[in-house]
């Protein structure tokens, strides 16, 4: 494993990192996952507390694995690797750390007394429902706990594997609110592949989004991100979003291309690869850092409305936005704290999100998970 000349192996015991945040097990490679490396841990916690300058409009998370085998190049959790002594390169896609505890961890911090039973996101840093979730069913234990602890939960994923439990997930939903929602940037399956070359086919996301539905489950669709020069044609964004909305999605969320560092590097070391000639156009609109401009923004923006509006998808879900200032900083207009960004930039798409919580019969208040958690931890 090498990436951006640093070598790290990873043998038992050998990753110092890993003890930050639980105590390691074992290391396990398997024949059925080829190139993959699990480190089955011991977690320390279970719950995430989003720091209180966050953006994001949920304050709980739960992250059962850090790393994904989907290996989308764009991946934005690529650099919380670097938390684990990792880089955010080949050993984001292959080093899967795996909390085999999660769920009896999660179940002791829910029966707290202090937990209040608010809203908990998963998937917000890492897939739960990657290829790992099929060895390992860490889902089902963990959707039980919230269930019976009577806290409302979302789930944001690219795979398919949640098929299995919307059997489980439509039980829930009897007692609990819960928000599905599905991530899909792409129609042309060989540009998937490409990008994104872990993950489920379009084809296969679009019947999940059906199967959703199907199952009397809301279902909101991510359609982040869009890259400059090879999604964001009306061509591309209209076939999209029209199977997107025959699928029966309850909301639709577009969003332009993230490049933090890095994740940068290891996109447009990917671009310089399959489309060099596009080099130079990324490096002009991603000048300013790790948002596209300003310009290139309102240009997506203008043409994404009117197909938004066409196919129901206009009205907001959940905003994006800092609880401190209450201003809308979003993905679309990030860096403007004095402006007021348009309506509808950087939601959450309907269905996709919880926020509210039903009555518990608990009264306010936070669990025992350090509310002084950093911007690092939320993600693990």
């Amino acid at each position: 494993m090498r990436w951006d000349g640093q070598a790290i192996t990873a043998d038992d015991g050998a990753l110092p990192g890993l003890g930050r945040m639980a105590g390691l097990v074992r290391t396990v490679h398997t024949p059925e996952f080829a190139g993959v490396t699990f480190h089955e841990v011991l977690a320390k916690s279970a719950l995430s507390k989003v720091p209180g300058e966050s953006r994001m409009p949920f304050t709980w998370t739960i992250n059962p694995y850090r790393g994904c085998s989907h290996a989308c190049s764009y991946c934005f959790a690529r650099p919380s690797h670097r938390y684990l002594d990792m880089n955010p390169g080949e050993d984001f896609d292959s080093q899967i750390v795996v909390k085999m505890n999660v769920a009896e961890v999660l179940r002791a911090e829910l029966a707290k007394p202090s937990w209040a039973g608010d809203a908990v996101a998963l998937g917000t840093n890492t897939d739960p429902y990657q290829r790992a979730e099929g060895r390992y069913r860490l889902m089902p234990g963990i959707i039980d706990a919230l269930e019976a602890a009577r806290t409302p939960f979302s789930i944001l994923t690219k795979g398919t594997l949640l098929r299995r439990d919307l059997p489980r997930l439509t039980q829930a939903a009897q007692s609990v609110d819960v928000g599905i929602g599905v991530s899909l940037a792409f129609v042309d399956e060989d540009l998937q592949q490409a990008v994104e070359p872990g993950t489920p086919t379009p084809r296969a996301r679009l019947d999940l989004i059906r199967a959703a539905r199907g199952a009397g489950l809301p279902c909101g669709v991510m359609i982040a991100p869009v890259l400059p020069w090879l999604t964001d044609s009306t061509d591309h964004l209209t076939r999209l979003l029209d199977a997107v909305h025959e699928a029966g999605a309850t909301g639709a969320t577009v969003l332009p291309l993230f490049l933090k560092p890095g994740t940068r590097e290891w996109f447009m070391a990917w671009l310089r690869r399959d489309h060099p000639e596009r080099v130079a156009g990324y490096e002009r609109i991603y000048a300013g850092g790790s948002y596209a401009s300003r310009a290139y923004r309102d240009w997506l923006w203008d043409r994404v409305r009117p197909l938004l509006v066409e196919r129901g998808f206009a009205s907001a879900g959940h905003r994006a936005q800092a609880r401190t200032s209450g201003h809308a900083r979003t993905a679309w207009h990030p860096e403007t704290p004095g402006d007021r960004a348009r309506p509808d930039e950087g939601d959450y798409p309907v269905g996709s999100l919880v926020t509210q919580h039903r009555d518990s019969g608990r009264p306010p208040g936070r669990t025992g998970t350090s509310a002084a958690a950093s911007a690092e931890q939320l993600l693990f």
